[in-house]
């Protein structure tokens, strides 16, 4: 029998120049309000970030430590036959006071090449937002590569971009090759490939620190952009009480969205994966091999691969997003 239980990790806090309080003040992130916060990394794998279980016997062991010892019990045999002793992904907390850069992700062959990398498929789900904020997905419907590369010329690169209205709740899916950045007053929760690989396209001529222009990156960027058209950039979907509803399900992890109002039962023996949960309302009692836990608004938990039967209880009602591959 497997020694693994739910696991709980460390957040990592990282400072953004766009980086707000919103963290802090609505998922009680324990950092100094003066200080921006810009990512919360839940669980990460990336090298210079390695997240670090907090609860039980593997307390003070690291993410990338745990799967070298428990492989496929971690994180299922499918998930270990396709990705070694590397988890697949990256779970973050966003608090945009600021619009972030217009940027775009590659793909798994391009950021192999170039970065020995995986790509960058990410989804993101509004956690708060502000009064009629906005945040660009994709470019205007018929923008050609050569408009696109014109406008880029011309410093007019805001003139083609696809920017929509944005709400508490709503769920995108950023697919590789999609220009997007995320609008100021927007709180999400990101769920995303390990990569760390960005290419920036424009930063509205923001400075370093140092007094420097940040970094863009479009000779790469324009290799990369996807330029057909989209016909829906927002996901729709059910919100069903007390059973896992399909939010966005893509070839590099599955997310469920749950609202819970009373004890429900879940099964994952034939699932063959771990699965992550990340609270966005309430408190639930999350209980399996005897154990249990709570999770509150803004925390995190990773279930094991062999841990297949796990009893959620909430406190008042709550809301989960459920992350497998």
């Amino acid at each position: 029998m497997s020694q693994l239980y739910p696991l709980k990790f460390n957040p990592q806090y990282i400072e953004k120049l766009w980086g707000g309080t919103k963290l802090s003040k609505l998922l009680n992130k324990p950092f100094p309000s003066n200080i921006l916060i810009g990512e919360s990394w839940e669980i990460s794998d990336v090298a210079s970030f390695p997240s670090v279980v907090s609860n039980g016997f593997l307390a003070q062991q690291t993410l990338p430590g745990i799967i070298k010892i428990f492989k496929e019990e971690l994180v299922g045999k499918k998930v270990y036959a396709r990705f070694g002793n590397k988890f697949p992904l990256l779970i973050k907390f966003i608090d945009a006071k600021e619009k972030l850069s217009v940027q775009v992700h590659p793909g798994d062959s391009w950021a192999k090449k170039y970065h020995q990398s995986l790509g960058k498929n990410e989804m993101w789900f509004v956690v708060d937002a502000d009064h009629d904020a906005t945040t660009t997905i994709g470019l205007k419907k018929g923008t050609s590569k050569e408009e696109y590369l014109k406008a880029l010329s011309q410093n007019n690169i805001e003139n083609v971009l696809n920017e929509i209205q944005v709400q508490k709740g709503d769920a995108f899916h950023i697919p590789t090759g999609r220009v997007h950045a995320i609008g100021a007053g927007i709180m999400i929760a990101e769920i995303q490939q390990t990569s760390d690989v960005t290419y920036r396209i424009f930063d509205y001529n923001r400075t370093e620190r140092d007094g420097s222009l940040r970094e863009l990156h479009n000779e790469m960027a324009s290799e990369v952009i996807d330029f057909s058209e989209i016909d829906e950039v927002k996901t729709a979907y059910q919100l069903i009480e007390n059973k896992a509803n399909k939010l966005i399900h893509t070839q590099d992890f599955k997310t469920n969205i749950l609202q819970i109002s009373q004890e429900i039962d879940l099964d994952y023996q034939n699932l063959d994966s771990f699965v992550i949960y990340l609270c966005i309302e309430g408190q639930i009692r999350i209980t399996s091999k005897k154990r249990s836990l709570m999770i509150s608004k803004g925390e995190s938990m990773l279930i094991p691969a062999s841990v297949t039967e796990v009893t959620l209880s909430p406190l008042t009602t709550s809301k989960l997003l459920e992350v497998s591959m």
